[in-house]
C-alpha cells in the first residue's frame, strides 16, 4: 500500500480525539488522518442502557483487567474501555461532570499555563449545548447536547429529603457556580439518544474532504526519526501502512492505551522498553505513571414499597414492557444513565469543597462486571472519593500492540484515600437510614450490618469494589521533568511533532466522571494547534 501522506494524524477517535478532528477539519485548510483501533459503531451504542448492554461485549469494548494486588485482595478488577468511534463516550454512564472550579485552578497552579477554570470556561460553554438554558457558566448551540434526567420517582424525592434532613440542600446546577448538594444528573443525551463524541463531533464533520476517517486501524508504533515523530505505522484490512504527518501528530488513544502507544514507539523507560527488545527511541520516565482512577463502592438495600425499584419494574414481561416504552417515548428504564441522582458531599465539615460523588441508582445489580440485576426490589447507593492521592501505572507486557497493557492502580494506598473511602461509605449509611427513607428502606443488602467498624468497612471495599473507569494520568502534563511527559501546550517533552490529548495527560483527578474533561483537552488542543499553525 502506499504510504500517504496529511498534514494531521490523530491515534483515537475517543472523547478527545473526535472533538479534535472535528475542530481541525473545520476550516478545511489541512488534510488529516484519524485512526480508530475499534469498529464504526455498533447496534445497541446509540440506547443510553448501552452502558450496560456493552459492559462485557468484545465488540465495542476493550475488557482490559487490572493485575491483581494485595491493597485489592488480589483481584482481577474489570477496566471497559470503549472500543468504537467515539470510544468510551460510546460507552460509558452518560453521566456530564464538569468538575470543581478548583480542580483546574490547581492544575495551573502545578505550573501548567492556560489551563485555569477561567482560561478553560470558554471552552466548557463552546462544547455544550445545555438543554436547560445558558447563563454565565452555561451555554447553548455547542455540539453536545447536556439535559437532566427527565426520571421522575417517589425514591428520588426521598433522597433530595433525606439530604436535606443532613442540612445538604438540593443543587440545580452542579456544573455551575458551585458542586455541593443532591442532584438530578446531567447526562449526554438529547431525547433518549446517547450524545457521543461520534454523533456530536464526527458525524457532522464526516463529509468534510479534508477529514478521512479510518476504523479498525490498529497502531503499531509512532514513526521517530530522531528527535521527531514523522507519522504511524498502523494495520488495516488491506495490510501494513506507513501513514506521514507533515506537521503533527497527535495522541489521542486515552488513558489506557496512550502510554502503551508511546512505549511500543520506543518512548518512556529505557530498562522496560529494552526488556521487551523495544529499542529505545526517546527516555521518558514518567511515561506510564501517575495512574489515579475513582474506585467505587456500591451499598445496596431492599426497597418495600412496590413499584418503585427497577428490579421489580424489569422482572418477567415487564421488561418487554419498558422495552416497548422507550421505542415508543424514549422514557423508562432504557433511557437512564447510569446514576439518575448524585450527590457532591464533604466527609469532614472542615473542608472547602466535596471529596465525594454518590451514585444514587433505583435499582440493586448481582454482578457489577455484567450488570445483571437483583431479584428483589432495590436501592444503591455508590460512593468513591473525587480526588484520589493514590498512584498506579500502566506499562506494555508484551512488544505486540494487540497485547493488553499491566494495570496496576494502587488502590488505598494512600492514608487520605482510605480515610475519605471509609468515611464516605459512613456518610452513604446515615443518608439511609434517614427518616424521609423510613418507608421505602428495607435491610441492607451487601455488605449488611456485620460490616461495621472502620476496619471491617476499610477490608469490605478492598474485597468487593470495582473502578468508576475513570483512568487519567499516565501521559501527565507539567513543566519538564522526572514526572510529566507533555508540556501546558500539550507536547512531548524533548520530541518535535507530537502531542497528546486525552484524560493520560490531567496532572491531577478531577471531581468527578471524567468524559466532560476529556472532551474539554480535545476542545483546547485543537486551539493550541491551529494557532500553531
Amino acid at each position: 500500500m502506499a504510504n500517504p501522506n496529511y498534514d494531521f494524524i490523530i491515534v483515537g477517535a475517543g472523547s478527545a480525539g473526535a472533538a479534535l478532528a472535528n475542530r481541525l477539519s473545520a476550516s478545511g485548510r489541512h488534510r488529516i488522518l484519524l485512526l480508530e483501533a475499534g469498529a464504526a459503531s455498533h447496534p445497541y451504542s446509540w440506547m443510553p442502557a448501552s452502558f450496560g448492554l456493552l459492559i462485557n461485549h468484545p465488540g465495542a469494548n476493550w475488557l482490559y483487567s487490572s493485575a491483581p494486588e494485595e491493597g485489592t485482595a488480589n483481584r482481577n478488577i474489570p477496566v471497559p474501555r470503549g472500543k468504537l468511534l467515539g470510544g468510551s463516550s460510546a460507552i460509558n454512564g452518560l453521566v456530564f461532570v464538569r468538575g470543581q472550579q478548583l480542580d483546574y485552578d490547581t492544575w495551573s497552579q502545578l505550573g501548567n499555563r492556560g489551563w485555569s477554570f477561567e482560561s478553560l470556561l470558554p471552552l466548557f460553554k463552546r462544547m455544550e449545548h445545555f438543554e436547560t438554558g445558558a447563563d454565565e457558566l452555561r451555554a447553548e448551540g455547542g455540539p453536545l447536547r447536556v439535559s437532566e434526567v427527565p426520571d421522575q420517582n417517589p425514591l428520588y424525592d426521598a433522597w433530595f429529603a433525606a439530604g436535606e434532613e443532613l442540612g445538604i440542600a438540593r443543587n440545580h446546577d452542579y456544573n455551575g457556580q458551585t458542586q455541593e448538594g443532591i442532584v438530578k444528573t446531567q447526562t449526554t443525551i438529547s431525547n433518549g439518544r446517547r450524545m457521543s463524541t461520534a454523533h456530536c463531533y464526527l458525524k457532522p464533520a464526516m463529509r468534510r474532504e479534508s477529514l478521512r476517517i479510518e476504523s479498525n486501524a490498529l497502531v503499531h508504533r509512532l514513526n521517530i526519526e530522531g528527535t521527531r515523530c514523522t507519522g504511524v505505522r498502523y494495520t488495516t484490512g488491506g495490510g501494513v501502512v506507513d501513514a506521514t504527518a507533515n506537521l503533527e501528530v497527535i495522541l489521542c488513544a486515552g488513558g489506557v492505551a496512550s502510554p502503551q502507544v508511546l512505549e511500543l514507539s520506543g518512548i518512556g523507560q529505557p530498562e522496560r522498553l529494552r526488556e521487551h527488545g523495544i529499542e529505545v527511541k526517546h527516555a521518558l520516565p514518567a511515561v506510564g505513571e501517575n495512574l489515579r482512577d475513582h474506585i467505587n463502592a456500591r451499598i445496596q438495600w431492599q426497597i418495600t414499597q412496590s413499584g418503585i425499584s427497577y428490579n421489580e419494574r424489569m422482572r418477567g414481561w415487564r421488561r418487554y414492557w419498558q422495552g416497548a416504552r422507550f421505542l415508543a417515548t424514549r422514557s423508562g428504564f432504557m433511557s437512564l444513565p447510569s446514576a439518575p441522582v448524585l450527590g457532591f458531599l464533604k466527609t469532614r465539615p472542615e473542608l472547602e469543597t466535596p471529596d465525594v460523588q454518590l451514585h444514587l441508582v433505583p435499582y440493586c445489580i448481582k454482578d457489577p462486571k455484567r450488570r445483571l440485576l437483583r431479584d428483589e426490589p432495590g436501592m444503591t447507593m455508590a460512593v468513591y472519593q473525587l480526588r484520589p492521592e493514590s498512584l498506579g501505572s500502566i506499562h506494555i507486557q508484551s512488544p505486540e500492540p494487540g497485547a493488553n497493557p499491566e494495570i496496576r492502580f494502587n488502590f488505598l494506598d494512600d492514608p487520605i484515600d482510605q480515610r475519605t473511602m471509609v468515611d464516605g461509605f459512613k456518610l452513604v449509611r446515615t443518608l439511609a437510614n434517614t427518616k424521609a427513607l423510613d418507608s421505602l428502606r428495607g435491610a441492607e443488602l451487601d455488605p449488611g450490618d456485620a460490616v461495621s467498624s472502620d476496619d471491617e468497612i476499610l477490608s469490605w471495599i478492598r474485597a468487593h469494589s470495582e473502578t468508576a473507569y475513570h483512568p487519567i494520568g499516565t501521559c501527565r502534563m507539567g513543566p519538564e521533568g522526572p514526572k510529566t511527559v507533555v508540556s501546558d501546550e500539550l507536547k512531548v517533552h524533548g520530541l518535535d511533532g507530537l502531542r497528546i490529548a486525552d484524560a493520560s495527560i490531567f496532572p491531577t483527578m478531577p471531581s468527578g466522571n471524567t468524559n466532560a474533561p476529556a472532551i474539554l483537552v480535545g476542545e483546547k488542543a485543537a486551539d493550541l494547534i491551529l494557532a500553531a499553525h
